[in-house]
């Protein structure tokens, strides 16, 4: 029995350890900022607008393309919304996954979950999150018009370097042992670092 307990101590003390260890992390990521930084391989129906501004700068495939795509009801919009994430914590801050919920021009447009693991390194490591999000614009704008969701679309990709127009906001989850805990609120993101909940 008293060599049972004496491996039962040692147990105790990693489990504290790594748990400890854990929980360091998750104060961390309750400290770091995060922002978008940009837009890249804007695509709408399969076809790459990043730097497309008018429909009169599509050649004839590409043109007949969209059309083609809004009369048959799916106009996918795709992209990768690029975050960045800064830790200015003495230790490293790790996010298991967030909840995110997207937004364009004040509309609520998207929502899901991003499984991967990301983690920050300390002393104001920054990180890289990309997010690579696809919409159907003729469901989510279903009382527009050909021509408007067409510069609806390009409108969007011509900010691409700074998208002002996108709202994210995001909930990050971390695992203590196998516990998921999340951040209580959503983090709200501009362009720049710093956000609100």
């Amino acid at each position: 029995m008293k060599t049972r307990n004496l491996l039962i101590i040692p147990i105790i003390c990693l489990m504290a350890i790594s748990s400890c260890k854990t929980l360091m992390s998750y104060t961390s990521i309750l400290n770091c900022d995060f922002r978008m930084k940009s837009m890249d391989n804007t695509q709408l129906a399969g076809v790459n607008i990043q730097h497309i501004k008018s429909f009169s700068d599509l050649n004839f495939a590409q043109a007949g393309k969209l059309t083609t795509a809004y009369l048959a009801g799916n106009v996918p919009l795709s992209f990768q919304l690029n975050l960045e994430g800064i830790n200015p914590n003495a230790n490293e801050a790790t996010m298991a996954r967030f909840d995110w919920i997207l937004s364009i021009d004040d509309k609520q447009m998207a929502t899901g979950t991003n499984q991967r693991e990301f983690k920050l390194p300390a002393n104001n490591g920054t990180q890289v999150i990309p997010l690579n999000i696809s919409i159907n614009l003729l469901e989510v704008l279903n009382s527009e018009n050909k021509n408007s969701l067409l510069n609806f679309a390009f409108n969007l990709a011509d900010a691409g370097n700074k998208p002002s127009r996108v709202g994210i906001k995001i909930k990050p989850t971390i695992y203590v042992n196998t516990v998921p805990v999340t951040y209580p609120g959503y983090l709200e993101l501009g362009t720049e670092f710093g956000g609100s909940n």
